[in-house]
């Protein structure tokens, strides 16, 4: 799990469902157990508190992103003054998104759901090597991919966004499996990599990669 603080009052986290369920969570079951995900979200909240001395006092505004590969979940503290509460939340640019409480979307009640197919497979693949990286440019030949390379604490990193309009699911894995023939799926988040790592190719990074290191 990725933890950011992104202000005094408001944390962000990334939880892959590949980390929920190994912390013991089915993927499905904390949409429709209630008491299993307030259990999930106060663990993730002590684990915030305990790394990053992020206070559970006062009331909490919560925005949960569902997307392909796990939950973006934004948490803002409020501040109680007087009697009223004074929220500070983050603007989200992104429409495509519910902005609902997570108990109310793990609970799965009909104010709390959530069109989990609505995103397109977005991955990042890892690669130990930049020779790896050129190696992928000159062995795969799709250019209409949305796909960009940044680097982070001595590894590269691959943002791939898959067009669910142009691709099928088949064609999707077959993709997804090439490239993974270069690389390995990493588990940290794109946010975090592009705030802290260095952007090499902001778009067409393959096909960029391919005409600058030839073979």
């Amino acid at each position: 799990m990725d933890i950011e603080r992104v202000n005094d009052t408001t944390i962000k986290f990334f939880i892959t469902y590949k980390d929920i369920e190994d912390r013991g969570f089915d993927r499905d079951e904390i949409w429709y157990n209630r008491e299993r995900g307030e259990e999930l979200f106060f663990e993730m909240m002590n684990e915030a508190s305990d790394n990053d001395e992020f206070e559970l006092d006062g009331p909490l505004w919560i925005q949960v992103h569902a997307l392909d590969k796990g939950l973006e979940i934004v948490v803002t503290r409020g501040q109680v003054s007087g009697g009223n509460v004074k929220l500070e939340i983050p603007v989200s640019h992104d429409k495509d998104h519910d902005d609902q409480d997570l108990v109310d979307l793990m609970s799965g009640n009909a104010d709390g759901k959530v069109d989990k197919t609505s995103e397109p497979l977005e991955i990042v693949i890892g690669f130990n090597d930049f020779e790896d990286v050129i190696s992928l440019s000159h062995n795969f030949h799709i250019n209409d991919l949305h796909n960009e390379l940044y680097h982070f604490e001595g590894t590269y990193y691959l943002h791939v966004i898959f067009d669910d309009e142009t691709y099928n699911e088949d064609q999707q894995d077959d993709m997804l499996s090439q490239i993974l023939e270069y690389g390995f799926e990493s588990d940290i988040s794109i946010y975090r990599i592009m705030e802290y790592g260095k952007e090499i190719v902001k778009a067409n990074a393959l096909p960029v990669i391919r005409d600058s290191f030839s073979r």
